[in-house]
């Protein structure tokens, strides 16, 4: 279990930092918003960019991967259906569906990976569906629901353009084309990318920790609701549906089962924080999840460990 505490100290350590620098304000009273678009605009980018470059698109067509749409379409779908009856609007629904799904696969995800599993690559399923599916679809909600547009034509347009004008998705397509070439683009020219891409996941931890500044216990607010469902979704009904589709409909067993049930036990993804402050949607609620369910991993891994390890 080493990957656990060190992937979650990490992670600590840089939260940490980004919380001091909120109660001593040294970069000023917009430095949360500052690191979410350079994170979001420039660095995330070139990081996704990088890492789909050189990625396997085999990998999306398999048994592992299909367990992994399923168990996310099933918690998502259930915090839909509430957000339904509750009527907790667009905006709020899908980020507390994202929020429900959504895996720390990159910064927490591959170390977990490379320590607990014994091999980084395994992430790169959940990473991938996460970036190309996922990811574009959510932000086209996002920004049909923010924007002013109105009529099924604008609507119809303004869906089609979204993802071609997110930078996110753009990067992601740019990797994508780049593998499913089988160009391997020179060392040279790579290393801005790379460069850059290594500010999106401080950038994110850091914003996150300055957000924290401030606020209240998580779980006792105002969304103290849709905040324990996510977290209730994230952090337990997921590793549980991910363990029965993988055992009981797809027949995996040993380390692929294991493998499937441990990412999807991981918390929930500092991305859909960064999402829900670009939007301004839901903000407190993500952030909550957010910090719960990743003081939930280490006992969650731990028992996931215990009985499939």
């Amino acid at each position: 279990m080493s990957g656990v505490i060190i992937g979650f100290g990490v992670i600590t350590s840089v939260v940490v930092i980004g919380y001091m620098l909120g109660r001593l304000p040294i970069l000023g009273p917009g430095a949360k918003e500052v690191l979410t678009k350079l994170a979001f605009y420039v660095a995330s980018p070139a990081l996704l960019f990088t890492i789909l470059a050189d990625a396997d698109l085999s990998v999306l067509v398999s048994a592992p991967v299909l367990v992994t749409v399923l168990s996310v379409a099933a918690v998502a779908a259930v915090f839909v259906t509430f957000g339904l009856v509750r009527r907790w609007g667009l905006g709020r629904t899908t980020v507390g569906a994202l929020s429900s799904g959504y895996v720390n696969a990159g910064n927490l995800g591959i170390p977990i990976a490379s320590y607990v599993l014994g091999d980084a690559s395994m992430v790169a399923p959940v990473l991938l569906l996460q970036l190309l599916v996922i990811t574009p679809v959510s932000l086209t909600i996002l920004d049909l629901h923010t924007g002013d547009v109105r009529g099924l034509g604008p609507v119809l347009r303004r869906a089609v353009g979204t993802p071609v004008r997110n930078p996110v998705v753009i990067g992601s397509l740019a990797g994508v084309a780049v593998s499913a070439s089988g160009w391997v683009p020179p060392a040279p020219l790579m290393e801005p990318f790379e460069l850059i891409g290594g500010m999106a996941v401080p950038a994110m931890l850091l914003a996150f920790g300055i957000s924290l500044h401030g606020s209240g216990m998580p779980g006792r607010g105002p969304e103290r609701g849709p905040v324990l469902l996510a977290v209730a979704l994230k952090s337990v009904v997921q590793p549980l549906v991910a363990w029965f589709l993988g055992a009981l409909v797809f027949g995996l067993d040993g380390t692929a089962l294991f493998a499937v049930v441990v990412l999807a036990a991981l918390p929930t993804a500092q991305n859909v924080f960064n999402y829900a402050t670009l939007f301004r949607t839901s903000e407190v609620m993500v952030r909550e999840v957010v910090l719960m369910t990743t003081f939930l991993t280490i006992p969650v891994l731990f028992t996931v460990t215990f009985l499939l390890g």
